[in-house]
């Protein structure tokens, strides 16, 4: 029998309709075509048995559904209570690709017919969209049939009977989902904010959803495409500023170890131990900065004495000859080194109000420019906290990459 990712075995002669995992013999018959069976009320029904759990929960080596009950796989038994089903045409089940092969095995040895495997994502939510997928022929070779209403059940719950089955295909078929419950049995709390009770729901006006559940399949096909196209941009946005992020380049204007753009560079490897810190000069001739252009998306240029723009629009100048933003966006972090107590910080601020017109043209060549003020106090302690402040602050710039805090005058 073959039993691919999305191929569908010979079918069946006859079905047997009866109580799942009863244990009891029913004569086979044929699906009537004169209305009185289900199938012909229904439509063609499909089933999707999402089983690429690990057993986590369980605390098990080998996966629940594969635990064997009476000498005999969990799913084995599952599969069966959904083969007695006659009116559900293919039943998809969802295998890491390591299990596979058992999966084969278990369907070939207790002869298993109308099953077919497609392979198990690493969520649960991604094992069932790859079975909605192998049902929605459009895959190559697909042999499946595209059906008006999905089942989705767990493959490790063998005790689901035909009348469960049916009532939940037969709502979801005029309301387009469905899911079974039951009444609540545990109590439900609801904390405060703070983390103690506030109250007890009522457990007469609330149920637990339960499985099976049924869907109109193109209902649940195009909301798992959004859903799962949404979750895949963002789980991508994340992958990138996680890479980008791994390295700072600390840039300054003077190679006196002593400085304050050094001490700053020293406070970030600490507090930022997992992130590659380096440092160059940029001077007349822009210094050895160019070394780092192609493996650096995140630059600290430390500024002790100047107000001016001069310096900045020269790194600015530097990353925009080198394409670099072109790839991913770039971090330009300004940071502005002076004594809160020597020169008013609103003063300050008012001289530094060119960031924010710099930032704008920059944002347009995919550079995200923002200021650090950071008092540079005679105090040992006190430039030490604005050291680590600033660290903090610089961090946050590098791995959230927010484009809202674009022009912004942070101080430390």
């Amino acid at each position: 029998m073959e039993s691919g990712p999305c191929s569908r075995p010979a079918e069946p002669r006859h079905c047997v309709s009866g109580r799942a995992g009863a244990g009891l013999a029913f004569p086979a018959f044929p699906l009537s075509a004169a209305g009185a069976e289900p199938g012909s009320r229904i439509g063609t029904v499909a089933a999707v048995l999402p089983a690429g759990g690990c057993g986590e929960r369980m605390g098990v080596r080998t996966p629940k559904q594969f635990c064997r009950v009476l000498e005999r796989p969990l799913i084995s038994y599952t599969l069966q209570a959904m083969e007695r089903v006659c009116w559900i045409k293919d039943i998809v089940v969802t295998v890491t690709g390591e299990n596979m092969e058992a999966m084969r095995s278990i369907i070939q040895r207790y002869g298993h017919k109308r099953i077919s495997l497609a392979e198990a994502g690493a969520t649960r939510h991604r094992s069932i969209f790859n079975g909605l997928k192998a049902l929605a022929e459009d895959q190559p070779g697909c042999e499946l049939t595209r059906p008006e209403v999905v089942i989705i059940h767990d493959a490790v719950r063998p005790f689901v009977e035909e009348d469960i089955l049916l009532r939940v295909v037969l709502a979801a078929k005029e309301h387009g989902a469905a899911g079974a419950i039951r009444p609540l049995v545990s109590t439900v709390v609801s904390p405060s904010a703070d983390g103690h009770l506030d109250h007890s729901l009522d457990r007469a006006k609330h149920r637990a959803s339960e499985m099976p559940q049924a869907f109109h399949f193109d209902v649940i096909y195009e909301a798992y495409q959004k859903v799962t196209y949404k979750q895949d941009l963002c789980a991508a946005e994340a992958m990138i500023k996680e890479k980008i992020s791994q390295e700072i380049c600390v840039v300054v204007n003077t190679k006196d170890e002593e400085s304050v753009g050094h001490l700053l560079e020293e406070v970030l490897r600490n507090e930022l131990n997992c992130i590659k810190v380096t440092s160059t000069v940029l001077d007349r001739t822009s210094g050895d900065i160019e070394n780092f252009i192609d493996q650096c998306y995140s630059f600290i240029c430390v500024n002790v004495v100047s107000s001016e723009s001069r310096e900045t629009r020269k790194l600015l100048s530097i990353l925009e000859e080198s394409s670099l933003p072109l790839l991913y966006p770039v971090v330009v972090v300004l940071v502005h080194c002076f004594d809160f107590t020597v020169v008013p910080l609103a003063q300050k601020m008012e001289n530094l109000v060119w960031i924010r017109e710099l930032a704008k043209e920059a944002k347009g060549r995919n550079v995200l420019l923002s200021g650090v003020l950071l008092n540079h106090s005679q105090d040992e302690q006190k430039l030490q906290e604005s050291l680590v402040q600033s660290a903090a602050i610089i961090a946050a710039l590098v791995k959230e990459r927010n484009s809202a805090l674009v022009g912004q005058l942070l101080v430390a």
